[in-house]
Formats: structure tokens, sequence, C-alpha cells
């Protein structure tokens, strides 16, 4: 409370349901401040994944986290149709956006000395992200796994032939990605997948399966495949055409997303209420 007083904001954006956010939730309450929120993961499919806590539960906890938001800001239009559906309403669509002259293309020698093609997968090493569904596939050439998390010692014990390469971070990362064929998506959980444009930036096309994230993400044929059998989503994926790739990227940049995030400010500035 004291950190908040001493901050004296024009507008609050609550970006976590957590314990920090729950405390800001209830000093803008308390003074009757409003504010914004986000909607990032699905924590009702995650906790269930997890420890099997039933997913109506999680739900209502979010519900009632919610529910006293100006705005609830979600990435796609899918996650905003589900939860109007479960009663979360003023939702606003706030898209991701990646830094474009970070992930670009460039030339890297990172691979050379493998079989290609090489599949890419790059996110938290953990069960929600359905990593095995990429890893047991039988593939020409070589997969590469970037991330760290808990599966990883067991991920890395199944699947000794895939280079698993640890947490990467600024150059190093986008060396990765440009050193890749495909990005490969298995998971069917996540929001948005912010790393599907990373990689598009980069001018690497998708695979992945047909689920909320990808299917608002991946929406022009010329830039990757969605598809229930992943092995066909990533033969598909390699036919694209890197060019349209980026080209697709450009549209998504800090810029725009930081824009859209501030006109939602704007819109419930106390000071115009």
């Amino acid at each position: 409370a004291e950190m908040m007083k001493a901050e004296n904001p024009d507008a609050v954006h609550i970006a976590t349901e957590g314990p920090l956010g729950i405390a800001a939730r209830r000093w803008c309450l308390r003074r009757g401040f409003p504010f914004t929120t986000a909607f990032h993961t699905r924590f009702p499919d995650y906790i269930h994944a997890r420890f099997k806590v039933p997913v109506n539960w999680s739900w209502a906890v979010l519900k009632w986290f919610h529910g006293p938001s100006k705005g609830v800001m979600v990435a796609t239009r899918t996650l905003e149709r589900e939860l109007n559906s479960r009663g979360l309403g003023k939702t606003k669509i706030w898209t991701r956006g990646v830094d474009l002259d970070l992930f670009r293309p460039r030339k890297t020698d990172l691979f050379d000395q493998v079989d290609r093609p090489v599949f890419l997968f790059v996110g938290r090493i953990a069960i929600e992200k359905n990593i095995e569904a990429f890893l047991k596939l039988d593939l020409p050439g070589t997969k590469v796994v970037v991330g760290d998390g808990p599966q990883l010692p067991m991920l890395r014990s199944r699947f000794p032939d895939v280079h698993f390469v640890g947490a990467k971070h600024g150059d190093e990362l986008v060396s990765y990605y440009n050193a890749a064929d495909v990005f490969v998506f298995p998971s069917l959980t996540d929001t948005f997948g912010l790393v599907m444009i990373e990689a598009l930036a980069c001018g690497v096309p998708v695979a992945a399966f047909p689920v909320m994230g990808p299917k608002d993400v991946i929406t022009s044929k010329k830039i990757g495949c969605l598809d229930e059998d992943l092995h066909a989503a990533i033969r598909n994926a390699l036919q694209k055409n890197r060019e349209d790739c980026r080209a697709f990227a450009e549209a998504r940049s800090w810029k725009a997303s930081a824009e859209t995030f501030q006109s939602y400010l704007h819109e419930f500035d106390p000071s115009r209420t």
C-alpha cells in the first residue's frame, strides 16, 4: 500500500492474479480507484494438469478476481469468447508484440554440423507445454529444445538424441531461431504463445495443433501449418517461405502493442471519471 501511495498512479493495470495482483486489487477497491487487468494464462488447465484441482473451482477464483476490472485485456478473440462464456465480460483485445530489431533474420552457422532440417522448440520445459508430443515424433534431421523447467531432466533422459541447450536470451536466442527450419509449438493450453511471433519475425514457419493460441496467431497459410497430426503440420511448414513469415510478423511490433495497451488505460483514466 505504501508503494502504491508513493507512486501516486494515474492508472493501475494488474498483470497477474497472484499475491501481488490481489494486494493491488484490494488497494484499488478500498479507494474506489478504477483498474484494468490482463488474462495471460489458463491457470485452471495448468492447475488441473499438475494437481487435479477441478477446473470449475479455479475459474470461480478468476471470475472473482477479474470481476471488478474496468477492462480485462486478452490476447485473442478465441480467449475473449471463452471468458465471455464463463461470465467474464468487459474484455479488450490486446495483441502481443516483439522487438523487431532484435528478432529478425540473420545469418548463423549454429547448426551447420547437424543433419537438416532443424526443428526447434523454445519455452518452459514443463508438462503443460506438451513437449513430448513433439519429441516422440519420428522426424528426419535434428530436434532442438531451448529452455529450462521441471521436466528437463526427465525429457533429457528419455530423448538422448535431442539437443537440449538450456535457456537462451537476446542475440543468442535469436541465433537459435535463425538456425531452425521449422518452429514447433506443441502446447494445447497456451492463450497466445509469443514465441511463435518471435520465430516468425526471424523468418521461421510454425507448426502447431489447431487450438487456442496457434489458431489466433497463425492466421495465414503462408506462415505455417496447424493440424491435429503434428507430424503432418511440420512437413507442411517446411514448404513455407521465410520472407512471408517475416512480413507477417512486421505488423506485430512492440510499438503497436504498446499503443493498444495505452489506449485502454486512457479510456479508464480516473482523472476523467
